[in-house]
């Protein structure tokens, strides 16, 4: 399991980037830490949103720092793009945390708190299984369509306004977004640092797409 692809891994301050950046180095990719803009070289294969905490900290953190530009324009130009968390959460319009978050932007849709019965608890925490509804997307190469396991740490969930952008659902009293994919951009709400192996094949995946490696 190797890939050569140099990752740049944005540091927005509320995440503990330590089990990131051991997955990429696990699959075989080069991870590198950047705070800024001018951290990002031309030798960048791809770019890593991680995220934990609250979304507007990280969404203010991103804007003070001049990379929420940065992250628009990369996504923009098709050059590979992965969110994680709260990095995905940040690509859209609003959010309803915190009595309401101004996103980036850089795709129509909503991020809604989880309204379920009772019997599920939120935060929605530990494993679920998902499904890929685009299970040619390379994100999922060598996943099943169907049953996989993930780790789920999440209050809120994205609502896509465009449903062509979905990649995979969880269902958790009724199905949500759980990750999303257009070109060479691809977000999830679950956590693959988290996921074990099937989450070392997500990390590598993307990896494998930011070399250039087809399946």
């Amino acid at each position: 399991m190797s890939t050569s692809a140099k990752i740049a891994v944005i540091d927005n301050g509320i995440c503990n980037l330590r089990s990131v950046t051991k997955a990429f180095e696990a699959v075989g990719a080069t991870p590198v830490v950047v705070h800024t803009p001018a951290d990002i070289g031309c030798e960048i294969d791809g770019l890593m949103l991680p995220g934990v905490g609250a979304l507007g900290d990280c969404v203010a953190a991103l804007r003070a720092s001049k990379l929420d530009d940065t992250v628009r324009g990369w996504i923009a130009d098709g050059r590979p793009f992965l969110g994680v968390c709260l990095g995905m959460q940040a690509l859209f319009d609003t959010s309803e945390e915190s009595g309401g978050v101004t996103g980036l932007g850089i795709f129509p849709g909503k991020v809604v708190r989880f309204r379920r019965p009772p019997e599920f608890k939120i935060p929605h925490m530990g494993w679920n299984t998902i499904t890929f509804t685009q299970p040619s997307s390379p994100l999922a190469a060598t996943l099943k369509t169907s049953g996989e396991n993930v780790y789920f740490v999440h209050s809120f969930h994205c609502v896509p306004a465009d449903s062509s952008l979905v990649l995979a659902e969880c269902d958790y009293g009724g199905n949500f977004t759980a990750a999303i994919g257009r070109g060479n951009c691809f977000a999830t709400q679950f956590h693959p640092e988290k996921s074990q192996a099937k989450g070392l094949q997500i990390y590598k995946n993307f990896a494998d797409v930011a070399a250039g490696v087809t399946a």
